[in-house]
């Protein structure tokens, strides 16, 4: 008998955990050094722009944005651009316009750079608020003056708040995935998914059902994809060859092709947009 992905999913789910383990975790070393610089550079940027054009992963869009651009808002005409939008989960787009809102963001646009979905909304989005600006209206300012895109740094925040938004994060490749540990992301990954109920990584891998368990995941994962290794092991009667999963590889698999949409799209700041704060440590 073939059980469907909600039967699965109801099997599963009184042996799926409730939390994530967050203890132990040091997410300040998280924060790569060479950022502080780009951090001081783009502040020194910003006293010569008209606009700011905020681009920030629309899997994560509560989570992890950088409160340098918060000090700017009411003070210089301020645009969010949500990139990767083929990615994210989005039907809760409301709400997520919603929270921004409530947090000083009235000028949100969720693209997709790769299909140059909405890219077009940007220019013209940009020309209306610099023009309603004030700054714009100082003297000796044309009518259609040249504009100039000044490119910065991808920068994290120095302080990353929680490590739950560090390991969001890291998810969407903004950390790198060594300095979090590979097969840390993902069972975060493998949490989240479980959580929220998004079984594609059963049928994409064909392992035939749920599980929450990370080891026996990577596992039937690095079996499927043949990433085994030798590994001679010693006993009493001399060494003996043993086949083991690669686990590594496993994990790096898994984090492709939740990145590269094979998994579905995701929205990982679901918890945020039903009132549930990010976990602390």
């Amino acid at each position: 008998m073939r059980l469907s992905p909600r039967t699965l999913c109801a099997a599963a789910r009184a042996a799926w955990r409730e939390s994530f383990p967050l203890e132990g975790r040091d997410v300040a070393r998280w924060f790569p050094g060479h950022m502080a610089k780009g951090l001081k550079k783009m502040q020194s940027s910003l006293r010569l722009v008209d606009c700011i054009i905020e681009v920030h992963d629309a899997r994560i869009p509560l989570s992890g944005r950088n409160p340098l651009f918060q000090e700017t808002l009411g003070l210089k005409p301020h645009l969010l651009v949500l990139n990767k939008m083929d990615l994210a989960d989005l039907k809760e787009q409301q709400k997520i316009i919603q929270q921004l809102e409530r947090e000083g963001l009235k000028h949100v646009v969720f693209t997709n750079c790769v299909k140059d979905e909405n890219v077009k909304q940007i220019i013209p989005t940009v020309m209306e608020l610099v023009g309603s600006s004030y700054r714009y209206h100082r003297g000796e300012v044309s009518e259609r003056p040249l504009m100039f895109l000044l490119d910065t740094p991808g920068v994290l925040a120095p302080r990353i708040p929680s490590v739950e938004i560090g390991l969001k994060l890291a998810l969407c490749g903004t950390v790198l995935d060594h300095l979090v540990g590979e097969e840390t992301l993902a069972d975060y990954l493998l949490y989240t998914l479980n959580r929220h109920q998004l079984l594609e990584y059963v049928q994409h891998y064909g392992l035939g059902g749920a599980c929450d368990d990370v080891a026996s995941v990577l596992k039937r994962v690095a079996v499927k994809l043949r990433k085994t290794q030798k590994v001679k092991v010693l006993t009493g009667t001399g060494d003996v060859n043993v086949i083991q999963p690669d686990y590594s590889a496993a994990a790096r698999d898994f984090l492709r092709a939740f990145r590269s949409g094979l998994l579905g799209p995701v929205m990982l700041d679901r918890d945020l947009l039903q009132g549930r704060p990010a976990e602390e440590p």
